[in-house]
C-alpha cells in the first residue's frame, strides 16, 4: 500500500539527502510545504508533487484529511512546534535532527508523542551508517561483554560556523548527533564533562569525557578545525579482550584475542579469533546509501505501518538534547 506523506521544508539537506532516499520507497508525496515559493515550487517539481498540493502555509498542510504521515526538516523550532502539531492531530512524525532548540522543548515533543501514541522519529542517521550498524550490533551482540571504554572523533570544519560566533549551529547540527551515538553504543551517561580549547574565533575544539551508568569511560573529540577534505569521523569501543573500531563511516575493524603466529608453520587466518574487517563496495549501484539515510527512512515508514522496529524517537531526542546542554553549560 502507497504510504501517503506530507512533506515540510525544502533546503538542500533535503533535497539532496532525505528526500531521494524516502521516494526509494512506496510513498506518495501527495503535499509539500515551504516558506520559499521559488525553493517550495522547484522541490515540488523535482519529486512529483502537484501544484495543489503546494503551500506555504504548514497548518494547511496538517490540516488535509489525506496524509499518513509528515516529514519535517524545516529547523530545530520548525522541529518543535510542527511536530507537537502534527503529533496532536494523530499523524506519524519524521523529524530531522535536532528535535527542539533547547532540551526543554524537546522533552515537550517527547511528551507529545507519549500522548499521542504515533511514532516520532529523529533523523540520527549515524545509528544507520552500515559501519555504524555493523559495529554497534557486534558491541550489543553475544560475546563482547560489557563495553568499558569509548574514544572518538567528529571533526568539521570552521566554513559554517565563522559567522556564528556562539558555536550554536555547530552545537545543534553537528554535535548533538554524537550525544545519541555514544549512548547508542555505550548504555546511559552517568557523568559528562568538558574540556575546551579555541584556537581563534570560529575554531573551537572540545573533548567531552564521559562516565558511563556501567562504570564504563570515554573520550570524544569534536571541533570546527579541520579540512572537510579529509576523513573527519572514527570511533572505538573496548571491552575484555575485544575492540570494534569505525573508521570514516565505512571501514569496520574487530580485534579479538588471536595467537601469536610467529613460530606457528601451520599460521593462518581463524575466522573465531583473528581480526573482522569490513569495507563497503563502492564500486557497486550508486543507490547504495552507507551514510544510512534509505535505512532510516524504510524504518520510519515501517514504524507509520505499526510494525515494532527499533528508532531513535523523540524520547532519544530529548537525552541527546540534554546531555548537549549539559556540555554547553560547561564551555560558557
Amino acid at each position: 500500500m502507497t504510504m501517503r506523506i506530507g512533506w515540510i521544508g525544502c533546503g538542500t539537506h533535503a533535497n539532496e539527502m532525505l528526500l531521494p532516499q524516502i521516494t526509494r520507497y512506496d510513498v506518495s508525496l501527495v503535499g509539500m510545504c515551504d516558506t520559499d515559493e521559488e525553493r517550495l515550487g522547484r522541490t515540488a517539481q523535482r519529486f512529483g508533487v502537484p501544484e495543489a498540493g503546494r503551500t506555504r502555509d504548514w497548518k494547511a498542510l496538517l490540516a488535509r484529511d489525506d496524509l499518513d504521515a509528515v516529514a519535517i526538516a524545516a529547523g530545530p523550532a520548525a522541529h518543535h512546534a510542527m511536530g507537537i502539531a502534527a503529533l496532536d492531530r494523530g499523524l506519524p512524525v519524521f523529524l530531522e535532527k535536532p528535535p527542539a532548540p533547547t532540551a526543554a522543548a524537546a522533552d515537550q515533543l517527547a511528551r507529545a508523542a507519549k500522548r499521542s501514541g504515533k511514532p516520532c522519529v529523529l533523523g540520527f542517521m549515524k545509528r544507520y551508517s552500515t559501519a555504524n550498524r555493523i559495529g554497534g550490533n557486534i558491541v550489543r551482540g553475544d560475546g563482547f561483554g560489557m563495553p568499558a571504554s569509548f574514544l572518538g572523533e567528529y571533526m568539521t570544519a570552521p566554513t559554517y560556523f565563522e559567522k556564528d560566533p556562539d558555536y550554536t549551529g555547530f552545537y545543534l547540527h553537528h554535535c548533538v548527533h554524537y550525544f545519541d551515538l555514544v549512548p547508542w553504543l555505550m548504555g546511559e551517561v552517568a557523568d559528562i564533562g568538558v574540556r575546551h580549547h579555541q584556537l581563534a574565533p570560529g575554531k573551537l575544539l572540545l573533548h567531552v569525557d564521559f562516565r558511563f551508568a556501567s562504570g564504563g569511560i570515554g573520550t570524544l573529540v569534536m571541533g570546527t578545525h579541520q579540512s572537510r577534505g579529509t576523513p573527519m569521523e572514527w570511533w572505538q569501543v573496548m571491552a575484555d579482550h575485544q575492540r570494534v573500531e569505525v573508521r570514516n563511516v565505512h571501514e569496520v575493524r574487530h580485534y579479538r584475542h588471536p595467537p601469536f603466529k610467529v613460530s606457528r608453520t601451520d599460521a593462518t587466518l581463524d575466522g573465531a579469533v583473528d581480526t573482522l574487517v569490513w569495507e563497503p563496495n563502492l564500486t557497486v549501484a550508486a543507490n547504495e546509501d552507507h551514510k544510512g539515510y534509505h535505512s532510516l527512512m524504510g524504518d520510519f515508514l515501517k514504524a507509520v505501518r505499526g510494525e515494532m522496529v527499533d528508532v531513535p524517537d523523540a524520547s532519544d531526542g530529548a537525552r541527546a538534547m540534554h546531555l548537549l546542554e549539559r556540555v554547553v553549560a560547561k564551555i560558557k
